[in-house]
């Protein structure tokens, strides 16, 4: 089956936010963080189905080097993706993420 992929605008303002803060650390860490977070956008849309549900429907993953995890929705053959959220900040910020 094959999977189309969408990130909600409150998603991308989360990628936006993680860039600007790594970029401003480190030149060149921000563009690290985005190679990552494709890198799981890509796995997502090859097989959503292949990671963890954590709360009826919603599933995660984790950003590879980065403390992030993105959450998202299969409907379909659509892949919602709802958040991309730092795990130290506000570990059940999640629940507002449906």
């Amino acid at each position: 089956m094959s999977y189309s992929l969408t990130l909600r605008k409150e998603a991308e303002l989360d990628i936006n936010t993680a860039f600007e803060y790594y970029e401003n650390h480190r030149v060149g860490l921000g563009y690290d963080f985005l190679l990552c977070v494709e890198e799981c956008l890509s796995k997502i849309e090859r097989n959503p189905v292949h990671y963890k549900t954590i709360y009826k429907e919603l599933r995660r993953i984790a950003v590879r080097r980065f403390p992030y995890r993105i959450l998202y929705l299969v409907q379909n053959n659509l892949v919602i993706v709802t958040a991309v959220f730092h795990v130290r900040k506000a570990p059940q910020a999640w629940k507002n993420c449906r």
